[in-house]
């Protein structure tokens, strides 16, 4: 596959005489040739009680990222963009540190390449190569974990072509950069040697939205981590004017791939009707990822975070697998200036017993123009998996 890559960086300029429809007088304008700067920063408190641990950690980190963005004319574009992490005090465990004491709080001092990625764009094909951030549907499969500060990214080669009223999408991974960063103790933290494909066909129609999907999954690195999943994803949303309900459907099933020495197949569902009325949406859900005591499903390109409760505590999957029935309200006001979520989670095991609960809250506003406050708690009771854990959170961030 490496011997590739010079031909596939090729592809935008092969593909452009069959993508690059005739100019038209109804067509939008061409963006105009330049560069623009792009940052924002991240202050961040974070506080972590274990039970699983003597100390609780404790973590204030400021997060500066900066970037630059060129538009080269005929739909070329680049990016480049770096960024900085530091820490006030050291009483947490970053993966990157050595604090083994204390609870992990992910988010190590340092700085790094972020994104640095060209692109090629028409009406109907978007083509990107380089490191770049990479968000497929609800991120439950591939998701840069942006809740961290290091956020996940991908030295890959993607492909978004519209087909009437569908969306093929194609992507080549050859890295995973991992939210631990380059100073990571454990290397495999860091980052990944990846030759995973990544394939999906949308249709929309009106309120309805279909997506099938196939990620063949080949981690160089850990070859126990490979695996082939394949599903379909079905969304329904019927909210007008701040009213209506919704639905999301989703079957998938999971087995060993490439090198693989392990022989599995695990299934994956969710079920998630929500409704909105007078300004609030409820939601019901029902996630499966099986497991059989042995092995199970894992999802570890994921933005894992949004997933499963905010404690973080399934991350993995557990070798039984996680069943994750939840109720959760959330809403917005004041001219969508606040926001807030409540959430009640019930995990139990796909085979076994219980695992426990969990509460999360969080409710944003704003601080001052361009700056937006962030308080957030999630509350673990474990009941035979992991420990009791609360985690707080005091955020202000600043989008330029």
């Amino acid at each position: 596959m490496h011997s590739l890559r010079p031909v596939l960086a090729a592809f935008p300029l092969l593909l452009a005489p069959w993508f690059s429809p005739p100019a038209h007088a109804t067509d939008p304008p061409a963006p105009v040739p330049g560069v623009s700067p792009e940052w924002n920063a991240r202050l961040r408190y974070e506080h972590v009680d274990d039970d699983a641990f003597g100390p609780d950690a404790n973590a204030t980190t400021l997060r500066l990222r900066l970037g630059l963005r060129f538009r080269f004319g005929a739909g070329w574009s680049a990016l480049v963009e770096g960024e900085g992490i530091a820490s006030a005090g050291d009483d947490y465990n970053s993966g990157a540190n050595g604090r083994i004491a204390y609870p992990v709080i992910a988010d190590p001092e340092g700085a790094q390449l972020n994104q640095a990625w060209l692109g090629w764009k028409s009406a109907k094909l978007h083509v990107t190569l380089g490191r770049q951030r990479l968000q497929l549907d609800n991120q439950r499969w591939i998701g840069n974990s942006g809740w961290r500060q290091n956020e996940q990214t991908f030295d890959s080669l993607a492909f978004d072509a519209t087909l009437g009223p569908g969306l093929a999408r194609y992507a080549w991974l050859g890295q995973v950069n991992r939210v631990n960063g380059d100073q990571a103790i454990d290397p495999l933290a860091r980052k990944r040697e990846l030759d995973t494909h990544l394939f999906e066909l949308a249709w929309k129609h009106g309120i309805q939205q279909i997506v099938g999907y196939g990620y063949l999954h080949d981690d160089k690195d850990v070859a126990t981590a490979s695996t082939a999943s394949y599903g379909v994803r079905a969304v329904t949303d019927a909210v007008r004017d701040g009213r209506g309900w919704g639905l999301a459907l989703e079957l998938a099933e999971q087995h060993e791939y490439a090198s693989n020495p392990l022989s599995f197949s695990h299934r994956y569902w969710l079920l998630e009707p929500s409704l909105t009325h007078a300004g609030v949406t409820w939601r019901a859900g029902w996630e499966h990822l099986g497991g059989n005591g042995q092995h199970s499903l894992q999802t570890p390109l994921a933005t894992l975070h949004v997933f499963n409760g905010w404690a973080d505590k399934f991350n993995s999957t557990p070798t039984g697998g996680l069943e994750d029935r939840y109720l959760s309200a959330g809403g917005k006001f004041g001219d969508g200036k606040y926001d807030w979520v409540l959430a009640w989670h019930d995990y139990e095991a796909d085979t076994g017993g219980g695992y426990g609960s969990e509460w999360n809250a969080s409710f944003g506003f704003p601080v001052y123009g361009p700056v937006k406050g962030l308080l957030k708690l999630a509350d673990y009771r474990a009941d035979g998996f992991a420990q009791d854990t609360t985690k707080a959170w005091v955020q202000m961030e600043w989008v330029h």
